[in-house]
């Protein structure tokens, strides 16, 4: 009995697809003719045998759409204007248009995913929602990397796929490290929403910062948020309610820090007179709040420019799709008025020797 494994055919796809094998045919060669319910159950019946699935899936699309598909998990979100921005700028100068998809998390987003690209709609997806279900992208064609795909801002753990994202940690210890050296020893963090790839690294980069400045992370000052205005206020709730308060905060994002300070205002405390605040993004609006919101300028426009980039290179054989890329840009510390020198009602404390040896 022969071991060799026996290699998939059109006939075996048209089994199980339950069609002829000219409908097949027809399909990988002419996908505008066959009904697109039909090309769902062949693109199934090609994953599932194994049946020479790169050129068979690129066939299902053809590839003539040129266009590709950016999906958010807010599109209201100020923080993705600019990105947006430069992506519709790269893909017009390369011949392609854009499509944006907005809350792809859920449990239909494989199946949604799937209708963009068997549908002739897209040819490639820019993915900036890193809470989509990995197995869902994983099944769309059962290929390590599913379809010309590269993940932006955030990052799938163990996910085989192109991101293009900023080193958020070593962003997070700067603004950190800015706020100790100004003599900030007790320094507290507003979160982003649990679960978030972002929330454990910004946090990761604010605890690395304090443990190297040999200050201590108190419980009480890791305040809840959500990366939103409103819980920044909330935090603010939070923080008057403390019988001992930190002197500085330093805010996972732009929104939540405006929103802490706005907070203050409502309880009659000031920024950065009775709390320094650091953000984190740079929104166009961090300038023009009052104070000046101090924070870390994310090159959003570089983000978008790079990976739109990327994706069209990938889309027309420029770059080996199974090879994953990793590109971290990196942040600006932006100093405004929401930064000062701890209060002088507030006893100094020593300073760090991690600083002393400076």
């Amino acid at each position: 009995m022969s071991l060799v494994k026996k290699t998939p055919t059109i006939q075996d796809v048209a089994r199980f697809a339950d069609v002829s094998t000219a409908t097949v045919s027809r399909a990988l060669s002419s996908p505008e003719r066959v009904s697109e319910q039909t090309r769902a159950r062949i693109s199934e019946a090609v994953r599932v045998t194994g049946y020479t699935p790169n050129q068979s899936a690129r066939s299902l699309r053809q590839k003539t759409a040129r266009t590709i598909l950016v999906a958010l998990p807010d599109i209201g979100n100020p923080f993705f204007s600019v990105i947006l921005d430069a992506v519709e700028r790269e893909a017009a100068a390369r011949g392609y248009g854009v499509l944006v998809a907005n809350r792809f998390s859920g449990g239909d987003s494989g199946v949604r995913m799937r209708d963009y690209f068997m549908s002739n709609r897209v040819d490639g997806l820019l993915l900036f929602d890193g809470s989509v279900d990995l197995e869902q992208l994983m099944m769309l064609t059962g290929e390590p990397t599913p379809f010309p795909l590269i993940v932006v801002c955030e990052e799938i753990p163990n996910a085989p796929f192109h991101t293009v994202k900023t080193d958020n940690s070593y962003a997070a210890e700067q603004a950190t490290r800015h706020l100790i050296e100004l003599g900030h020893r007790r320094i507290g963090h507003i979160r982003g929403p649990d679960g978030n790839v972002l929330t454990g690294e910004r946090e990761a980069g604010f605890r690395r910062a304090m443990q190297a400045a040999g200050l201590e992370v108190r419980p009480e000052w890791m305040l809840p948020g959500a990366f939103d205005m409103d819980s920044g206020v909330v935090a603010a709730q939070h923080f008057v309610r403390l019988e001992a308060r930190p002197t500085a905060i330093f805010a996972a994002n732009d929104e939540s820090a405006i929103g802490f300070i706005s907070g203050l205002r409502q309880h009659g405390l000031d920024c950065p007179g009775d709390v320094s605040v650091v953000g984190f993004d740079d929104l166009a609006l961090a300038a023009h709040v009052w104070p000046p919101l101090t924070t870390m300028r994310q090159p959003r426009a570089a983000l978008g420019r790079i990976a739109a980039g990327a994706l069209i290179d990938v889309i027309e054989g420029e770059r080996h799709s199974r090879v994953p890329m990793h590109m971290v840009l990196s942040s600006e510390l932006i100093v405004r008025g929401s930064t000062a020198r701890p209060p002088a009602l507030v006893a100094p404390l020593a300073t760090p020797p991690a600083l002393a040896a400076r």
